[in-house]
């Protein structure tokens, strides 16, 4: 049986899984609360698609490239690349040379990443 004693590891989690039930309980209520006590007029003008103020025009389930999907996960993937320099950059002297090479090592890997996508056309718009 886990006892609870100040000092123990499961003592110290105690307060945050306290916090974390009454958010839970919190969300729920607010959101049964609106739903019973909000209103239910459901009208024509109510139910219809509104974005910005412009009127719709078309199908909105038109399918959009996989190019352009591809483009922004390799757009994030090499963004959060640079993440990792500034660590980097800011202990380069206490990490020496070991430092180095596993930087370097790093930025080869990305480079022969994006060698790869190159010579596969990832990034060439074909429409």
């Amino acid at each position: 049986m886990l006892l609870l004693e100040a000092g123990s590891a499961p003592f110290n989690y105690f307060p945050i899984l306290i916090q974390v039930i009454l958010a839970v309980v919190f969300v729920g209520v607010m959101m049964g609360a609106t739903h019973l006590l909000g209103p239910k007029r459901k009208t024509s003008d109510k139910l219809e698609n509104f974005e910005c103020g412009i009127e719709q025009e078309g199908n909105a389930r038109q399918p959009l490239a996989v190019k352009y999907f591809l483009v922004a996960i390799l757009f994030v993937l090499f963004d959060v690349e640079v993440i990792f320099f500034y660590p980097y950059a800011m202990n380069f002297r206490d990490l020496g040379w070991n430092g180095f090479w596993a930087v370097a090592m790093f930025v080869a890997f990305f480079i022969v990443g994006f060698v790869y996508i190159i010579k596969k056309g990832a990034l060439q718009w074909e429409e």
